[in-house]
């Protein structure tokens, strides 16, 4: 068996849930949401691939996973930033910050 076996196998099986997801065969909530992180993920992974080969596609998948994945977190990213706000505004009541 070559190295990329593996790897092949599990884009096979990936790919085959989603369509099977779309003909209307649901595999569950939980998979689809953890897939709606991993299909991203994956992009941006492949896309660094092709950054780091030359290709300049690979721009353009690890541009479209990265925004994927900014847009599915913005929930957590305003929740963290509301959090160092906070800490930041209490910080400057203390008079540690300017």
């Amino acid at each position: 068996m070559r190295r990329n076996t593996g790897f092949a196998a599990l884009l096979i099986a990936f790919g085959a849930l989603i369509l099977f997801n779309k003909l209307g065969f649901h595999v569950g909530h939980i998979f689809g949401s953890i897939m709606g992180y991993v299909i991203p993920l994956v992009m941006v992974g492949l896309g660094y691939l092709g950054i780091k080969n030359g290709n300049k596609f690979g721009w353009i998948i690890a541009g479209i996973g990265i925004i994927i994945i900014v847009s599915k977190l913005a929930s957590w990213i305003i929740i963290g930033l509301a959090i160092g706000l906070i800490g930041y505004g209490f910080s400057m009541l203390k008079g540690k910050t300017a």
